[in-house]
Order: structure tokens, then C-alpha cells, then sequence
């Protein structure tokens, strides 16, 4: 074949392998399509019911999945995690009520509300917030959890020094909880001073805070006496690292497919259990301090003007008061949460309302820590 031949033939080979690149990309194109609206034809015909309608389905009816949500990536998350700290350990998830391990079972139970932005919405208005909404809160929740799942796993409860470390995990579980804030034998990871509950729960707090914080744990706690139980943790974890766990079963307690409950007595009985519903004098007092939307329509909203001077009102009270300005938020968010539920908006001189939220807060935390709402339910 001649140079001119050669060239001739390579050319047409090039435009032929451009023909079927095109064709390919647009088939790829094609498909990409077809899978979003697949997708979107996939959206559960109960995400545009009415809130009393949704209500009024049962929790088995939902069709959740973990997969193809913000879940997935955030377990593969807790799985890189594990392998950076040279463990073998992947505990198994599925959807349920609420968070939980179940005792022997080496897995996790997640909110169904976590698998779909409809519910996440409903979850935050029936209960005035949603936990583990976002990425970290979420997060902070998983690694609780897997503390509790790998102690299932490898029997961890049962050794000695654990026992001595963390206490007995055959201690009853209390229906409430009262913490000690100041305390600096347990860390502090979840909210409401999570690790001084139970034993079983100061272990999986203890781990979590192991698994998230690298190594960075040395200097949080350089001094506290719950730096020994993370020793201890790190100690135990490379133990275990490489290892198979005893107990492996992939058993799922109380799945989302077999809760035959409506939504509506679902969150009648957790608004019974974590006491939501607010008493009539706490209204009132709010209503003293701001206008409701219709009579001033133009005011700051009362939500928003709280957000903006909590850390100033915050340090003011803990300085009337000498509390913890931990426990002054928790009755800070209690007023911001309830303020935007009743459209409550600011209708006098900036100075005068922050004074008069500053007392309301005082009385408020005093209540809250010597009228027993500081007793925490599990």
C-alpha cells in the first residue's frame, strides 16, 4: 500500500472511531436521562401528601430504603473510619423508630425520617427539631452507635478492665437521668451529657469520640480524668484490630417494614416520652416578652433576634446565675424553638427586650435545674 493509501485509510478510521464515540456518548446521554426520570417516577406518592393525611399512614407503608440517600455515604463514611484505625469490624445498618443497638445484635438501627426529605420536615415540626438532621449531628449519632455495636460484637462488657473502667454494664437502666455538668470523668460528645447515664452509654460515648477525634482526644482531655477511659479505648481498639468479631449475626430489631403504627401514634407517644408539649405559663411568658405576627407584621421575628443575642444573654445569665453556659442554651434553644412555632416577633426597643429575655432565661434555668426538666429521659 502506498504513503498516500496509508493516510487515506488512516483518516477514515479516525472518523469512524469519532462516529462511534458520538454514538456512544449519546446513547450514555440518553440513559442518564432515562435513569433521572426513572428516579423522579420513583418518588413515593406519599411525599405530596397533607401533613394529616401522612399522618395517617402506617410506618411499614413507607417503602424506606438506606440506599440512594445521604445515609449511604455517610455509613461509608464510619466504614473508611474503622479501616483507617485498622479494624475489621463493619456493622450492619437498617431503618426503624428510632435510634438503637439492640444488646447482642453487632448493627444499627436508624431513624426512618433520615431516608427522605419529606419526613425530615415532618419530624422537625412535630418534634421541634430532628435529630441527626445534618451531616455532623448525624455523623456524631453513627459513631455513638457503632460504640455500641462493636461492644456487641467482640463481647467487650464482659472483660475486667472494662468493667473497672466504665462500670457494669447489668446496671438498671434509669428512666431519667440527672448529669453533673462540671463533671470531667466523662466526655462530652452527644448532648445532655450523654456519657453519664449508664455505663454501656459512657463506653460508647468514650469510642466515639476516639473514632471521630484522631488522635486530637490527647490534648482535649490532657488533664481530665476521662482521658484514662480513652486510653483505655485505644488500648482495647488495637487489641481488636485485625481481628474477626465473635459474634457476627446480621439479625435487624423492629425494621420499618413490620412497625405497623401510624405516623400520628408515633409521635403522640414520643412527644408523651420526651415531654415536647410546653405548659400553658411557658406560652404566656413568651407572650409578655414579644408581639404575635399579626399585630406587629413588620417586627424581627423573635426566633431570629434570640439566635442573634444568645451568646451575649447566655454569658450575661451564666454570670447572674454562676451556671454552666451549656445549660443556659438548652433553655435558650427551648425559647427559639418555641418562639418560631408561634410566630412571635419583637415590637419594642432592642436594649428593653434583651434585659427582659435575660431575666426570663435566669428564672427559666433556675427551673430547669432545681424543678426537675433537667432530669433527662433515655
Amino acid at each position: 500500500m502506498s504513503k498516500k493509501k496509508r493516510k487515506t485509510a488512516k483518516k477514515k478510521k479516525k472518523k469512524k472511531v469519532a462516529r462511534r464515540a458520538t454514538r456512544t456518548a449519546r446513547r450514555s446521554s440518553t440513559a442518564k436521562k432515562s435513569r433521572v426520570r426513572s428516579t423522579r417516577r420513583r418518588e413515593p406518592a406519599w411525599a405530596r401528601l397533607p401533613e394529616r393525611e401522612l399522618l395517617d399512614l402506617r410506618m411499614c407503608d413507607l417503602g424506606l430504603k438506606i440506599e440512594g440517600t445521604k445515609l449511604e455515604g455517610r455509613i461509608g463514611q464510619i466504614y473508611q473510619e474503622l479501616e483507617r484505625k485498622g479494624l475489621r469490624f463493619r456493622p450492619h445498618f437498617w431503618l426503624s423508630s428510632e435510634w438503637f443497638s439492640p444488646d447482642g445484635v453487632p448493627g444499627v438501627a436508624i431513624p426512618f425520617y433520615l431516608a427522605h426529605p419529606r419526613l425530615i420536615k415532618l419530624e422537625g415540626k412535630q418534634m421541634l427539631e430532628v435529630e441527626g438532621g445534618d451531616h455532623r449531628w448525624c455523623m456524631k449519632l453513627l459513631r455513638h452507635e457503632v460504640g455500641h455495636a462493636i461492644d456487641n460484637a467482640y463481647r467487650l462488657r464482659r472483660r475486667r478492665k472494662w468493667q473497672r473502667t466504665f462500670g457494669k454494664s447489668s446496671k438498671r437502666y434509669p428512666d431519667y437521668y440527672q448529669p453533673r455538668p462540671f463533671s470531667r470523668r466523662f466526655v462530652i460528645h452527644l448532648d445532655y451529657w450523654y456519657a453519664q447515664s449508664h455505663p454501656t452509654e459512657d463506653f460508647a460515648e468514650t469510642f466515639a469520640v476516639w473514632l471521630g477525634q484522631n488522635s486530637r482526644w490527647k490534648k482535649r482531655y490532657r488533664g481530665w480524668p476521662a482521658l484514662r477511659k480513652l486510653e483505655y479505648v485505644d488500648e482495647l481498639m488495637a487489641e481488636i484490630a485485625g481481628t474477626r468479631p465473635p459474634v457476627n449475626n446480621r439479625e435487624r430489631e423492629e425494621p420499618l417494614r413490620q412497625i405497623k403504627t401510624t405516623l400520628r401514634e408515633h409521635y403522640e407517644e414520643k412527644r408523651r416520652r420526651y415531654g415536647v408539649d410546653y405548659p400553658d405559663f411557658y406560652d404566656k411568658d413568651l407572650g409578655r416578652l414579644f408581639a404575635d405576627a399579626r399585630s406587629c407584621p413588620r417586627g424581627e421575628r423573635a426566633s431570629t433576634f434570640l439566635r442573634r443575642v444568645r451568646p451575649e444573654v447566655r454569658e450575661l445569665v451564666s454570670n447572674w446565675t454562676g451556671q454552666y453556659q451549656y445549660t443556659i442554651d438548652l433553655v435558650l434553644r427551648e425559647m427559639i424553638e418555641r418562639s418560631r412555632t408561634l410566630k412571635l416577633r419583637v415590637d419594642r426597643p432592642e436594649q428593653k427586650v434583651k434585659l427582659d429575655v435575660a431575666v426570663m432565661v435566669s428564672v427559666q434555668t433556675m427551673n430547669y435545674l432545681h424543678g426537675g426538666h433537667h432530669r433527662i429521659a433515655l
